[in-house]
Order: structure tokens, then sequence, then C-alpha cells
């Protein structure tokens, strides 16, 4: 079975971040990685390569940079990968990475497609459900567990008050939620091999894909700050106790 997994390159989430204008200011992250939860997606494609047969293929956008988390995804066990060339990682908004994504696949076909349910850095989760959404394919997002037969794939999610069990025909998008499985660790023999491994190049310009974001972000702020602590006076442990519940109830209002 052959399986696309969908990897974004982002800050290394140890990373100090800085803000310049409205983008984060790259020029100041030291060390990009494999967003955590496709890390979890590309883990499981592997496992299910090396359970049932079939090729591994990973997809990346950006400038050449992403070829670093590219050869990781090799050094893992990928047997192919491709990069969509862009100046910048954060040139595109969700849809238009998730076109040049359909774009840069075009004639080949893939029964799963895998991802995490979302990057470590926007937190958006949206690609993989617009690309789903845009050829029709069935998705599972916050997968705990996958099982692909010859003619249908059974994934098991978190739900609210328990589990789902959800069944799809081919193709299927599957987005990995954490505890679906732990990432290996690149052995050095696949470390050295992925240096010498091709990755195919695809500039988003020769796709067809305009490149033009459909939203602006007009900035980035950090959360407030929390307010300070207080200290509940009372004689004794009683009267302590309920200046605390009146607080609650009449001051921040959480009763």
């Amino acid at each position: 079975m052959d399986i696309l997994v969908l990897i974004k390159q982002v800050p290394d989430t140890e990373a100090k971040i800085t803000v310049s204008g409205n983008k984060i200011n790259e020029a100041g992250v030291s060390k990009w990685i494999i967003s955590p939860y496709d890390e979890i997606a590309l883990e499981e494609a592997i496992r299910i390569k090396e359970k049932s047969g079939g090729t591994v293929t990973a997809i990346s956008v950006g400038d050449d940079s992403v070829q670093a988390s590219l050869r990781q995804a090799f050094a893992m066990g990928a047997d192919t990968a491709i990069q969509v060339k862009t100046d910048s990682y954060q040139m595109l908004d969700s849809f238009g990475i998730a076109e040049a994504l359909l774009k840069a696949i075009e004639g080949k076909e893939y029964k799963v497609i895998l991802a995490g349910r979302q990057g470590s850095d926007s937190d958006n989760g949206q690609v993989p459900l617009i690309m789903a959404t845009l050829k029709d394919w069935g998705v599972v997002p916050f997968a705990k567990k996958v099982e692909l037969k010859d003619d249908k794939a059974i994934i098991e999610c978190e739900a609210e008050g328990g589990d789902a069990v959800y069944e799809s025909s081919y193709p299927v998008v599957v987005t990995a939620n954490a505890g679906l499985n732990e990432p290996r660790y690149p052995s050095l023999k696949g470390i050295m091999a992925s240096k010498k491994k091709p990755i195919e190049v695809k500039n988003i310009s020769e796709l067809g894909v305009s490149g033009e974001a459909r939203i602006e972000v007009v900035g980035f702020e950090p959360p407030p700050p929390r307010p300070a602590g207080r200290v509940i006076d009372g004689a004794d442990a009683a009267e302590k106790a309920k200046a605390l519940v009146k607080a609650l109830a009449e001051e921040i209002k959480a009763l």
C-alpha cells in the first residue's frame, strides 16, 4: 500500500521564538524539526509499510531548508520525498498549501494520506482536511489507532466521553493524535543513507498555484499576563473556606 505523509518543518519546540512585523523571525530560529504530530504520522506510515509492504512518500512545502526534515524522513524509513518549493513556509495560507500539495501529487495514487493533527507552530490543523474536501476523500482526524484492510481503513479516535471507531473506503486522510505511537530515532545507517537519496523538487510556480495568500496575518501578540495571586485571609480553615467560596461566586463568577 502506497502512503503519503504530509510533513511540516517548524521551529524547535524548545527554541525561543521572536516576531518581526507580522511573522516569525526565521533568522532567529537556530533549529528546525518535523512538527511532532507529523513525526507520529510518519512513524505510523513506516510501521504499516514494515508490516504490510508498500511505499512511504514524505512531502513538504517550503524553501530548501525543508530538505533537512525530508532527509530525516528518509533516515526513519521513508522511500521517496517531494519538496514543493516556495520562498518561505509562511508565504501561503492553509488553502494554498493544500492546493499546492494536491498539484504536486497529480498522477500519483495513494490509498492513505497521513498527517499530524496540527502543526506545532500555527496549530491550524486545516491542510489535511482541506485536501480531503477538495478531492472528496474520506477523512478521520485525531486517530489513536489505525488498521488498514484490503478494502477499507478502520480508525479509532478519541471522542468526548470515550472512543469512536470509523470505517472509510480509500483514499482516506488520517490525522495522527498523540499516543498513536512513539516515533523511532533514526539509526546511524539510516542517517548516512538518507544523505544520498534524491528529493523530487517541484517549484510551486510550475504547478499552476498562484501562491497568493487568501488571509493576512495582521500581527502576533503574547497571551495576557496572569493576574497576581491572592491570599485568602481568615481566622481558621472554615472562615478561609467561606471567603474562598464567596470570592469564586461573586468576584470570579466561577460558581
